[in-house]
């Protein structure tokens, strides 16, 4: 009975120990070491989602811009819009900024957006 008592005690000492390390460690893995968001993980508010539409309509509807430009990624979190994706030159990409800068106003907006070619096939080739 004696060993039992030991075992046990030892056993929920363990637990405690690993209980404690886990509930000091629960911080580490909170909001600041989230994955990146992106347009499947985001989550929006109503004006979230608004912000997002007139940003987008106002993109797609120059229509000196490009396929890839009107198809940018626009991440909308409590106001601040993050651009994400490629287009095709510097104009371009000053272009959709300009947008969405317009839109969301200065300061709140962040551009991921790179220079390159079209990576899409087209049907010619």
């Amino acid at each position: 009975m004696k060993r039992t008592f030991v075992s046990n005690a030892a056993l929920l000492s363990q637990l405690l120990a690993v209980s404690a390390g886990l509930t000091l460690a629960g911080p580490l893995f909170g909001q600041a070491n989230q994955p990146p968001q992106t347009a499947s993980t985001a989550t929006q508010n109503k004006a979230d989602r608004e912000l997002t539409r007139q940003i987008r309509k106002a993109i797609v509807s120059d229509k000196s811009l490009s396929t890839q430009a009107h198809n940018v990624k626009i991440l909308t979190q409590d106001g601040t819009v993050t651009l994400k994706g490629q287009v095709k030159t510097d104009d371009e990409k000053k272009a959709v900024e300009d947008k969405a800068t317009g839109v969301a106003g200065n300061g709140k907006v962040t551009s991921e957006l790179t220079v390159g070619p079209n990576t899409s096939k087209s049907k010619s080739e």
